[in-house]
């Protein structure tokens, strides 16, 4: 009697065992599973979009490059020779109210000038003839900013007047392109912004939280049109200077947006 009681307890306790293991087999199986599904695509599901922003505005500032170029038997000559000049165009251009910083020294170079002479050679022999120092040279290149820009073109032509070369890099621009970035920029995040919610609606999936940004390097791109600038009347009919286009100027800023989506 007692034996038989003895072997329905240990078949109890031998089928309860069976059937934890069973469940803990099942539940560890499943767990296998689902890490397998996690390491098959640990990444959330994303979007990625490009928007596009541009600000138009017209220039503030007209900027251009000059040389002065001079001569002198020694170094002390065409220096003295170049200083002159540049001082009195400097002058002229703080007259028509350029300020100190506004006018910038690019390079200055002082160097040696040199001329070849003939020398007495043989008949039918070849002689190269001699190289000999003939003084020195000065080039001082300077950049002006005209923050006037109706007057840039009579500026251009006065300096011109008063014995500058190589005249160039006329450029007209915007003074504070930090505020034109900013605003261009706030327009790209808003058509990026856009273009996220209609791909969204199109792939049948909800935005969840913005993923990642990243901003292009930012574009400058002159645009130009009729705009001209206005010349001074009234000059006795003497040369102004010339009618320079301005324009405008345009400046661009791409944004790349990833958005999670689920």
């Amino acid at each position: 009697m007692e034996s038989g009681l003895f072997s329905s307890k240990c078949g109890r306790f031998l089928g309860s065992f069976a059937l934890v293991a069973l469940i803990f087999a099942l539940g560890s199986y499943a767990y296998i599973n689902l890490k397998k599904v996690d390491f098959i695509n640990p990444i959330p599901a994303t979007i990625s979009v490009t928007g596009t922003g541009e600000v138009m505005a017209v220039p503030d500032i007209g900027q251009f490059s000059f040389a002065v170029e001079a001569e002198g038997e020694n170094a002390t000559e065409a220096q003295e020779a170049s200083g002159t000049k540049v001082n009195e165009i400097i002058a002229y251009l703080k007259d028509r109210g350029i300020e100190d910083k506004d006018i910038k020294t690019q390079n200055y170079n002082l160097y040696p000038k040199w001329r070849y002479e003939d020398r007495v050679c043989p008949v039918g022999s070849f002689c190269q003839g001699e190289r000999v120092q003939d003084g020195f040279t000065v080039n001082q290149s300077i950049m002006v900013k005209v923050r006037d820009t109706k007057i840039a073109g009579e500026v251009i032509s006065g300096v011109g007047d008063l014995g500058a070369t190589n005249i160039s890099n006329l450029a007209f621009t915007t003074d504070d392109t930090e505020v034109l970035k900013a605003e261009a920029r706030t327009l790209a995040i808003e058509d990026a912004k856009e273009k996220a919610k209609i791909l969204a609606n199109d792939l049948g999936v909800e935005l969840v939280q913005l993923s990642s940004y990243y901003e292009e390097n930012n574009r400058y791109e002159p645009y130009y049109d009729n705009r001209m600038m206005a010349m001074e009347e009234g000059m006795g009919g003497d040369f102004a200077g010339p009618e320079l286009p301005m324009g405008e100027n345009g400046t661009m800023v791409r944004v790349n947006v990833t958005y999670q989506v689920k």
